[in-house]
């Protein structure tokens, strides 16, 4: 318990699986993920996505291998990604025996799909010959023909005995190395499922509202849906679904985590909607001032506020703070303690300087420590 136990979030307790360097389960980090639209084919475009992605902290990146020009790519995939990756495979076992083998370090598959019992026995064996993990992905929107007809519609209960069906397929061949997927383009669904889901079982859950739409409604969607179970400690990877390009996924990921400090990267910009009592345009700023950021990586604080109502009181708790004041000068605070005064014109300079440097000496104190370690 911590002196803020409002802020306290208690993970679901889950098994701990490996994909590629990344841990995924257990009490590792809660990774970020997001899938290429490339051709997989095209190995050049698919390898320029997946490094944009890492870039922007993305953890594990899924490609779609739905024949056998995508797997003869896969190697050449792997071997240039910076990231582990995950073959999305559908139906075709041949597909996934060739992804292990192309060393794909987890393969995205549904074992009920895959065919016979031999098919599915071939495709265990390739992944433990060729130390893949597994993610089994329940879809609302390709459930069983059974399991609709038994319940009628896609509801929670239908897609947890899916959930179940292929986590029995697995155990009875000996495979545990594995995470599950419960998604529903419905938030309510998809959180109940989600929810069901974890009480029923202790592997790693990827969480996911799939098909959320666009960058702006697909954001929202997911924070809703993802942030509830992630505060509820439920989760362990996560990938927001969107129509649009994969580093914005990455980034709407990353956000959400921040937002419940369950990771830290990069530069949080804490700042006012803005209104008449305004001393400086906080909007243009605010949105430069976070393109102007993008590329620092160190965990920080900052707080653009535009008048001394709560100025002062949120520059406390930042790492550097900037409130607006009158004859367009604006106090600037360090590590909650005012510092200096800034006029309007260098704003955004001055404040990305100070970031910079800021960052520099934070990682320089962390490579002392981890020197001295």
């Amino acid at each position: 318990m911590s002196v803020r136990p409002y802020r306290d979030i208690i993970r679901r307790k889950s098994r701990q699986i490996r994909v590629g360097n990344v841990l995924v389960g257990g009490d590792a980090p809660i990774s970020v993920q997001t899938m290429t639209n490339t051709l997989t084919s095209d190995v050049e475009g698919t390898l320029a996505q997946i490094r944009a992605a890492a870039d922007a902290g993305c953890d594990i990146v899924r490609v779609s291998c739905p024949d056998e020009d995508s797997t003869a790519a896969l190697g050449a995939i792997v071997k240039g990604s910076p990231v582990p990756i995950v073959a999305d495979i559908h139906f075709h076992y041949k597909r996934a025996i060739e992804a292990a083998k192309a060393g794909a370090a987890c393969l995205r598959i549904n074992p009920g799909n895959i065919g016979s019992a031999s098919r599915v026995r071939e495709v265990v064996q390739a992944a433990k010959d060729h130390g893949c993990s597994m993610r089994i992905g329940v879809n609302a929107g390709s459930l069983e023909r059974e399991l609709l007809e038994k319940y009628g519609e896609p509801c929670p209960e239908a897609m947890v005995e899916s959930a179940l069906n292929h986590i029995r397929i697995l155990e009875d061949n000996d495979f545990f190395e594995f995470k599950i997927s419960c998604k529903a383009s419905d938030v309510f669904l998809a959180v109940a499922a989600y929810n069901a889901l974890a009480d029923a079982c202790d592997y790693p859950l990827h969480l996911g509202i799939t098909e959320a739409g666009g960058l702006r409604m697909g954001t929202i969607k997911s924070s809703i849906g993802l942030g509830s179970l992630l505060w509820a400690g439920i989760g362990d990877t996560v990938r927001v679904s969107l129509s649009a390009e994969p580093v914005e996924e990455v980034k709407v990921g990353y956000d959400i985590l921040k937002s419940l400090g369950l990771r830290r990267r990069g530069v949080t910009v804490i700042s006012c909607p803005s209104c008449a009592r305004q001393n400086f345009q906080v909007i243009k700023t605010v949105e430069v001032l976070e393109e102007r950021l993008s590329h620092i990586t160190t965990p920080m604080t900052v707080s653009v506020i535009g008048c001394v109502v709560n100025g002062p009181g949120e520059a406390r708790e930042t790492d550097i703070g900037l409130t607006g004041g009158g004859n367009n000068t604006h106090q600037i605070y360090i590590a909650g303690q005012p510092d200096h005064r800034l006029k309007d014109k260098d704003i955004v300079d001055h404040l990305v300087h100070l970031v910079e440097q800021k960052a520099a000496q934070l990682e320089a104190a962390k490579a002392a420590a981890e020197a001295a370690e």
